[in-house]
């Protein structure tokens, strides 16, 4: 095996993460509103550069058998009761959600050496709360609802720019798109909320919120 470039070797990166850490005593007694804190700083990063879309979040999902899949999406709503994330429901995500509701969150703020994964339950938010945002994106995000038909087979980019054209024919700008019937929301309610903060020598900081049975929230510090 030849000697490998040092930029380009995996196991040759390394990177010194922050000294100051994260302590129990740091903690909100809830882990929406540790999020809260979080996000704000990652959302103000943003501003600045430092992180590119601070919403973005990884979701893992698995089906029936217990095969997972994971991808990129957005969150566009974040509350008490949990994550909000909008799809299409015969999307792959949203298939094995109907199937199986556990899932998986994770947000990569790598710029600021930290993370926060979420488990919990998603069910499907309520078609008033899924209209009310479907209007609040751009017309093209709208048409964009339509044309794709997710995670299934396109014959083309020409078809799927076809199937976007004709629709953009049909609602052009300014006229009101109908919210499709098989696209909305998902929302995960938390059961285990883990908020990592890298730190040097790889002893990490991994603090855990886990919820109890009457609606306290138990919190544990997890080995690096």
């Amino acid at each position: 095996m030849t000697d490998r470039d040092p930029i380009l070797d995996p196991a040759a990166m390394r990177k010194q993460y922050r000294v100051e850490g994260f302590d129990e005593t740091d903690l909100a007694a809830h882990p929406m509103d540790q999020f809260t804190r979080w996000f704000e700083q990652a959302a103000r990063a943003a501003v600045h550069g430092t992180i590119y879309e601070p919403n973005a979040m990884v979701v893992s999902t698995a089906d029936a058998e217990g095969r997972p899949s994971s991808r990129t999406v957005l969150l566009k709503q974040y509350d008490a009761q949990g994550f909000v994330f909008y799809t299409n429901y015969e999307s792959r995500k949203a298939l094995d959600l109907a199937v199986n509701p556990y899932v998986s969150l994770l947000f990569p703020w790598h710029p600021l050496a930290r993370q926060v994964v979420v488990t919990g339950t998603a069910r499907r938010t309520g078609r008033d709360e899924t209209a009310a945002y479907f209007r609040t994106r751009p017309h093209g995000s709208q048409l964009g609802a339509w044309a794709s038909a997710q995670s299934s087979v396109v014959a083309s980019r020409a078809a799927l720019e076809a199937s976007y054209e004709e629709l953009h024919d049909r609602y052009p700008e300014g006229e009101q798109v109908p919210v499709p019937p098989h696209w909305g929301g998902f929302r995960v309610a938390p059961q285990m909320v883990e908020f990592w903060q890298g730190r040097e020598n790889r002893l990490h900081d991994r603090l855990r919120y886990v919820s109890e049975a009457d609606g306290s929230w138990r919190v544990e510090r997890l080995s690096p």
